[in-house]
């Protein structure tokens, strides 16, 4: 059973990694730098979570960027943080994993795909649904549909949650269709929805904004101070046009044009 049995003051050479439990996203230096800094000013405010496996064997748990960043400092400050403050947790090693992936799943900027791995691991650990639900603080349904769409989920799909290009609900359906497909042609349906996913996102992509009111105010002001007595003749669907533009929807190259011909020098 996962308990906190204490928290401790200890050498930081007493922390070690376990091969089994990891930071499950690159390290980001930035983080790092940025916690290197923080606790060279403020101290380590939150503690490193570590697991006692054995009296006096201590594992990284949670905390693996202030871990990196302390190492940083050590080897620039030799004798800084001999000692550093650990919440000491103990239970088995499938307890540690799953607080491990949970830890890490809890950030922020978690996404459903940092879920992943932690459900389909503790899944088959044989922690039951309701178990694992309760300990991710979520609903068995959601757990549910990572369970059986996750496993054979097609990487390319995959790669477009993790990139945030595609919601949870999309790609959920996506994958329906592809286990209703039949054996021999899953592959086929598959790169059929995945080609049409990617030209949908490419129409769907904006239109880069050929004149904006700012660069329009810029360019008209910039005028007036040389010819302040220009003087322009425009009709209804001049202003038509130049509004479209502006808004930057449904606008085509004939309203640019026009804009063109009409306001000399206003677009490029």
């Amino acid at each position: 059973m996962l308990t906190t049995k204490r928290y401790e003051y200890m050498p930081f050479d007493n922390v070690r990694l376990h091969p089994l439990i990891s930071n499950h996203r690159p390290f980001a230096p930035q983080k790092i730098a940025h916690y290197e800094r923080d606790i060279l000013e403020n101290g380590l405010l939150e503690p490193l979570i570590v697991w006692e496996r054995t009296n006096g064997e201590y594992y990284m748990v949670g905390g693996f960027h202030r871990l990196a960043a302390i190492k940083t400092i050590r080897e620039k400050h030799p004798g800084y943080f001999d000692h550093v403050d650990v919440r000491v947790v103990a239970g088995e090693l499938d307890e540690m994993r799953a607080l491990n992936l949970k830890l890490n799943a809890d950030r922020i900027d978690t996404k459903i795909t940092d879920y992943f791995d932690t459900v389909l691991y503790l899944n088959n650990a044989n922690w039951d649904k309701e178990r694992i639900a309760k300990f991710l603080d979520k609903s068995v349904t959601w757990l549910e549909e990572i369970i059986r769409f996750v496993p054979g989920m097609d990487s390319r799909l995959r790669k477009m949650l993790e990139e945030g290009k595609v919601s949870w609900n999309r790609a959920k359906g996506i994958c329906r269709q592809i286990l209703a497909a039949p054996a021999d042609k899953e592959k086929e349906v598959a790169d059929n929805l995945i080609e049409e996913l990617n030209k949908s996102k490419e129409d769907a992509r904006p239109r880069r904004r050929p004149l904006s009111p700012q660069k329009a105010i810029k360019r008209l002001t910039k005028q007036f101070e040389k010819h302040p007595t220009t003087r322009y003749t425009v009709d209804l669907e001049d202003l038509l046009s130049l509004f479209m533009v502006l808004a930057g929807k449904e606008y085509t190259e004939s309203h640019m044009e026009r804009i063109r011909k009409t306001f000399p020098g206003l677009m490029d």
